[in-house]
This record gives structure tokens, C-alpha cells and sequence, in this order.
């Protein structure tokens, strides 16, 4: 029986799941701790953790062409640094 595996995905032959969003989530910078909670928690994996500026710790970053707007990210933010808006 074969033991764990390696998926590779072609980022460009991705669907585009954030084309029916209606609500989307933007994240507060400024509350943003850098905690990487939200990360694991998205099931559409577009949420990464971003520098904005030289020697800052990282924060929540959304990549809105994968994000379908489900607010999870929202419900497990410790901080409450990220809210849903209407489109």
C-alpha cells in the first residue's frame, strides 16, 4: 500500500472560483496580528501570508480570483482583522 503523495497543480489551468463571489473579505492591516490562523482554515487555499513592507512581519493576504466568498476566514480571525463586504 502506497504511503502518502504529492499533488502539483498548474496555478494557470485553475478554476477561477471567486467569478460567482458576492461578498468578499478584506483584511485590516493594521488589526492584522500575522497569526496565520485563517491559512489553513480557507478551502480554497487564497490566503497567504504577504510582507507589504521591508522588515514587517507578514499578514493575511486574499487572492480574490480563488476566494468565493464563503467567510470563513472571518468566523476564525482571533483578532476580528477580517470582515466581509459586499462586492
Amino acid at each position: 500500500m502506497e504511503k502518502g503523495a504529492t499533488i502539483k497543480h498548474e496555478l494557470s489551468k485553475a478554476a477561477k472560483t471567486g467569478d460567482w463571489r458576492y461578498v468578499k473579505p478584506e483584511v485590516d492591516k493594521e488589526k492584522c496580528i500575522g497569526c496565520s490562523t485563517c491559512v489553513p482554515f480557507c478551502p480554497e487555499a487564497s490566503i497567504v501570508m504577504k510582507s507589504h513592507k521591508e522588515g514587517q512581519k507578514s499578514k493575511a493576504d486574499i487572492d480574490y480570483e480563488f476566494c468565493k466568498g464563503c467567510g470563513v476566514c472571518e468566523q476564525v480571525c482571533p483578532v476580528k482583522a477580517i470582515l466581509m463586504k459586499k462586492n
